[in-house]
């Protein structure tokens, strides 16, 4: 020991000859500096209680709580933060996290209280003194916990795309889907906007943990078409992301892409492995389709022996026949279904119910049918001139190229619609080399194509002219197509519903094409079924009317994807036939 260690206890006898420092007057406004942080605020309107700031307090101080007025929605999951300040250290990790900025502590510090219990409260919804104050600590513009800029997915340019109809997507790398997805934050809004309520947040955490296996079976627990929805789903998820608040949403789509193109079929068999115990009960499914397949899946997985009956030679439906390689290589189609096949689904091809088989008897035959058909009758345009020689239908142009014709167009071509079909005809037109215009009827804003696909249209130089009514189609003395149409205004048409176009006067174009395409919608076609069984289904504006199980009024009939339901996307339709799959079980088992 040093002699400053045998005098060291002496200094602190100077301390007692000081003038003490005290506050006189402790409950006296003193307000702390403009940066200090205090107490909690919250901006109620701006928060989705996407629990973030739940999930990253290291002392559990903050739980997530319903609040009077807040309704749940798929933006909001309807519940608030509630702090303990028992627990609370005041890190301002919470706000440093917040997705929304609606977080954010006042530079108040005083508050007493006798009651204990007064300290636990949910800020915004518990009226306070400092509510009001601006004051205190807010995270800075541009800085924040996370990466707001999404990883960047390597595409073909367009100048190239256009040359052939090989994918223009090329997927991430592992060191990118790495990096994209450290940027979620578990938040778990997604899922309820998910028609088939993927696990989302759980297979994205198993990307992170590089547990791949985890990650493909979390796939297929809601979703046996994953390599088709990662290429073509509507990621209506991505919409609702509550990183995309303030930055770019989460990849969510293109992750779920990832982890099944690090699988080759023989992979994915021999990770979902497993014991499947037959039952003996028949079921049949008329369609192959997403929600047929998806159907065809479950119920095998639940011991039945299926039987799907699809009128055309190959399976898929509209995603088979309707969406061009360039978004959805058959390739990869392919191993969606063949891995379903695997399990013991029979596929008869080539089979129109009510021309090659009555349905009376699959009626016989099965202890229960699922109604997957799909919409596969294009609507008329209903102007004169739409039968003339060069006018066809979208689907028509997509379905032989899908079977490997490329038909000549001419070099001129105009594609009538704004939804996907018509977006997919119009793109797929220029990778025939043809001058493409796309009109359609109302704004661009309105049209129902994923806006990827306009923006991907305008990329490939697709003249798009919005506002335009068909009126009718002429030959020209030329031998060209005349197509005439009036510009519209659009006129308002209240609140909750779609401005009207209303023809210009004086306001008639010509355009002239060697081919017009016709994408203006797609109807179903019930013609298979017998007269008493269709009597007996309740159809409401052409879809079949069904329980939330997918049981029609007709006790052995399902139903689903598009002739139920108005989304008229893949997963809609996966989710369908995973929902029907349930149903049916619950039927033949009770």
């Amino acid at each position: 020991m040093s002699w400053k260690d045998n005098l060291s206890p002496f200094y602190t006898w100077k301390r007692a000859f000081e003038k003490p420092y005290t506050t006189r007057k402790p409950l006296q406004d003193r307000p702390g500096s403009p940066r200090y942080r205090g107490f909690h605020k919250n901006d109620l309107e701006k928060c989705i209680g996407c629990g973030t700031c739940e999930s990253i307090c290291q002392n559990e101080a903050i739980d997530l709580v319903p609040v009077e007025g807040i309704v749940t929605s798929l933006h909001d999951s309807g519940l608030r933060p509630k702090f303990d300040y028992g627990r609370c250290c005041w890190c301002a990790l919470c706000v440093d996290i917040c997705t929304t900025d609606s977080l954010s502590m006042s530079n108040e510090y005083i508050w007493i209280d006798p009651d204990g219990d007064a300290f636990r409260f949910i800020p915004g919804s518990d009226p306070k003194s400092w509510d009001s104050r601006q004051d205190g600590y807010q995270r800075s513009n541009g800085y924040g916990l996370l990466n707001p800029e999404r990883e960047t997915i390597q595409t073909t340019e367009s100048e190239t795309g256009i040359k052939s109809f090989l994918e223009l997507i090329k997927g991430y790398s592992h060191e990118e889907a790495l990096k994209e997805a450290t940027r979620c934050v578990d938040c778990g809004i997604c899922v309820a906007s998910c028609p088939a309520h993927m696990d989302i947040p759980d297979y994205i955490r198993a990307i992170r943990d590089n547990d791949l296996e985890k990650a493909l079976k979390l796939l297929y627990k809601t979703n046996p078409l994953p390599a088709t929805c990662g290429r073509i789903c509507t990621h209506k998820c991505e919409t609702v992301c509550s990183v995309g608040i303030n930055g770019d949403p989460i990849a969510i789509r293109w992750l779920k892409r990832f982890i099944i193109d690090q699988f080759e079929l023989a992979e994915v068999k021999e990770i979902l492995a497993e014991d499947l115990a037959a039952n003996n009960k028949k079921v049949a499914i008329i369609g192959a389709g997403p929600s047929g397949l998806s159907a065809a899946y479950y119920l095998i997985t639940m011991g039945y022996r299926v039987t799907i009956y699809e009128a055309e030679a190959a399976a898929g439906g509209m995603v088979r026949w309707g969406v061009p390689d360039y978004r959805l290589p058959i390739k990869q189609l392919g191993k969606d279904i063949d891995y379903i096949l695997s399990l013991g689904a029979e596929i008869k091809y080539n089979i129109k119910i009510g021309h090659d088989i009555s349905f009376t008897e699959l009626s016989k035959n099965f202890a229960a049918i699922y109604l997957s058909v799909g919409l596969q009758q294009p609507y008329k345009l209903e102007i004169p001139g739409e039968d003339l020689p060069g006018v066809i239908s979208g689907l028509s142009l997509l379905a032989q190229v899908a079977d490997g014709k490329l038909p000549d167009l001419g070099q001129k071509v105009i594609v009538i619609g704004g939804g996907n079909t018509a977006m997919d005809a119009a793109r797929t037109a220029r990778r025939l080399q043809c001058e493409v215009t796309l009109l359609y009827r109302r704004r661009r804003e309105d049209m129902p194509a994923d806006q990827e696909e306009i923006e991907d249209a305008d990329h490939e130089s697709v003249q798009i002219i919005t506002q335009a009514i068909p009126v009718k189609i002429e030959k020209s003395d030329s031998g060209l197509l005349k197509f005439i149409w009036n510009r519209a205004r659009m006129e308002d048409q209240g609140i909750g519903k779609r401005p009207r176009p209303v023809p210009i006067e004086n306001g008639i174009e010509i355009i002239e094409a060697n081919t017009i395409i016709t994408a203006v919608g797609q109807g179903p076609d019930f013609s298979f079924l017998p007269a008493d069984i269709a009597e007996s289904i309740i159809f409401k504006r052409f879809k079949v009317r069904t329980e939330p199980s997918g049981q029609t009024s007709y006790s052995k009939i399902f139903a689903g994807g598009d002739i139920v339901n108005n989304t008229a996307d893949a997963i809609s339709a996966i989710a369908d036939g995973y929902n029907a799959a349930r149903g049916i079980d619950k039927y033949l088992q009770d």
